[in-house]
């Protein structure tokens, strides 16, 4: 049956004279005025319209990105490379002059590094995802700037959403900081298990493998948070198993 609204609004077009108590008309009026009859179309922020992207849309977005003033220096944007499926998603700060060169994340010296730890304990390339919370290049390596962070991250948060890891790898401490929400030192993030999300996705923290580098006695400790890595790993091939 016909409500009353739209019964007035037919009798209108077809030019039918009617006859109603002014309180309903003006009430009527009031609406029609406010749009309260119009069809509604929901428009969507930029991080809304991101979280919808598959991964071929997700890397042009990057590629096309002008979110903040880092387009105009890098050389090449760093999306992220690896198995879209994989149990572990190791997440870095941000490119440096060989990423940024290559367009591929951790591809110098540190990460060579971080590939021959994550190798060791039986984790190659291509078994996990790797990627960075900036997808460009800050000039001469300086910090991100939080504007930068703020513009990067919906991407990131894309990546993690589509990967669904079982497990986060924060590595060095500015990743680390900017995942947890934290200024705690690496002395109190290395070897306790986070959660990261709505999902509550299990992370750990380790150090930039550019710091083992520039001080290799912590190496042991870097392995320490492997071993931790991989104890993590194992729970979830066992609870896949059961």
């Amino acid at each position: 049956m016909m409500d009353k609204e739209k019964r007035l609004d037919y009798f209108k077009k077809m030019e039918i004279p009617l006859w109603s108590l002014r309180e309903n008309i003006d009430r009527l009026s009031e609406k029609i005025v406010k749009g309260d009859d119009m069809p509604r179309t929901s428009t969507m922020n930029r991080e809304q319209k991101i979280s919808t992207l598959n991964w071929q849309e997700l890397k042009s977005a990057v590629n096309h990105c002008k979110a903040c003033d880092l387009y105009k220096t890098r050389t090449n944007p760093v999306f992220g490379v690896g198995n879209p499926n994989a149990d572990l998603l190791v997440i870095g700060e941000a490119p440096g002059a060989n990423e940024d060169k290559q367009g591929e994340p951790f591809v110098g010296r540190g990460g060579q590094l971080l590939t021959n730890m994550l190798s060791a304990i039986g984790y190659e390339r291509e078994d996990y995802y790797i990627a960075n919370i900036l997808k460009s290049r800050p000039p001469n390596n300086r910090d991100p700037s939080l504007r930068e962070v703020k513009a990067c991250t919906p991407y990131l948060l894309r990546q993690i959403s589509l990967i669904k890891p079982k497990l986060i790898l924060a590595v060095g401490r500015i990743a680390a900081h900017y995942l947890l929400s934290t200024d705690a030192s690496m002395a109190n993030l290395r070897g306790n298990l986070f959660h990261f999300g709505v999902n509550k996705i299990p992370l750990l923290v380790t150090y930039h493998p550019a710091y083992l580098l520039r001080s290799p006695r912590e190496k042991c400790k870097a392995w320490q948070d492997m071993q931790y890595v991989k104890k993590q790993l194992d729970l979830c091939v066992m609870k896949k198993i059961k």
